[in-house]
């Protein structure tokens, strides 16, 4: 496999926990808590390990948080690089309220993060020798909108494929710098970019209208309980969810852009790279809280959904 580098601006440290009743002003108790290591990035990379592939996780590093979350990375035994910044690294809460089955999310916006330390993260890839840059998450308070364009040009003055999962402005800017080979937009992020609502059709339109621009070589667009599609310079693949108990959508965005950068790093062929997206995505549903894809789980469902390369 070839060395893939992802970069997280704004990581986390997820903790979740099963509460029996979620009730305003009234202590929540939780059980079973467990304390991970998050964000775009960082989750993206713990799947390509998982999948067996060579990763290194890039991330804004701040504060006693960040010490943890460093910890809690060398626990997992994926490799990693924790870049230096003033402020303290973030901590996410994810509560499973076993009375209704609904699961709440807490996200702080996290610390400032300043042009400087976007260019520090460029410098990181400075003969790192990586064939694939995967920026994941959206932009933190303070970021220069053109965060993800910077990485894409230092990414590309490397020799490698820069890889985007964002939105919101830093979208925005990536895109209309280009250089961008695969990008992972939902439906709303596409939306947003195009600037007006998009049924399935007109979702195509613009995914194939990023790709002939030149800016984008590749689009997979995510499209939730309705499956996924991919459009390249080859035409377009619309594939189904893949039916499976669903527990919690967290990370199946992730799981679904780690998975495909870990076959695409292993040449396998586009259409089938996809495909094995597809089945992490669903694998990643199949587990409660912030548990990610399992290999065995992914594996089992690319091939019965008619995956052809060997495992």
């Amino acid at each position: 496999m070839t060395l893939v580098l992802t970069i997280t601006l704004n990581p986390t440290i997820d903790v979740f926990g099963e509460a029996g009743k979620v009730e305003a002003t009234h202590k929540t108790r939780l059980t079973d808590a467990r304390y991970e290591p998050g964000g775009g990035g960082i989750n993206v990379a713990r799947v390509i390990s998982v999948l067996g592939g060579d990763v290194l996780a890039c991330f804004l590093s701040g504060g006693e948080m960040g010490a943890f979350l460093s910890r809690l990375l060398a626990d997992e035994t994926i490799p990693h690089r924790a870049i230096a910044m003033a402020g303290q690294t973030r901590v996410a809460f994810m509560v499973h309220d076993q009375s209704t089955g609904l699961e709440y999310r807490f996200l702080p916006e996290g610390p400032v993060v300043t042009a400087g330390d976007i260019e520090t993260c460029a410098k990181v890839l400075q003969g790192s020798g990586g064939h694939f840059l995967v920026a994941s998450g959206s932009l933190p308070r303070g970021a220069p909108p053109d965060s993800y364009a910077r990485l894409a040009q230092a990414a590309a003055a490397q020799g490698m494929k820069f890889v985007l999962d964002s939105s919101g402005e830093g979208l925005r800017s990536a895109v209309a710098a280009g250089g961008i080979y695969l990008a992972k937009p939902s439906r709303s992020e596409l939306e947003h970019l195009a600037g007006r609502k998009l049924d399935e059709a007109g979702a195509e339109t613009a995914a194939r209208d990023l790709v002939a621009s030149g800016r984008v070589e590749i689009v997979a667009l995510t499209l939730g309980a309705e499956g996924a599609m991919m459009v390249s310079g080859g035409g377009t693949l619309r594939l189904p969810a893949i039916p499976v108990p669903v527990r919690s959508a967290v990370g199946a965005g992730d799981s679904f852009l780690g998975a495909m950068v870990w076959a695409l790093s292993g040449n396998w062929p586009l259409e089938e790279a996809f495909r094995l997206g597809m089945a992490a995505g669903a694998a990643a549903i199949m587990n409660t809280g912030t548990v990610l894809c399992r290999r065995s789980d992914v594996m089992d469902l690319y091939l019965k959904t008619g995956g052809t390369q060997p495992l």
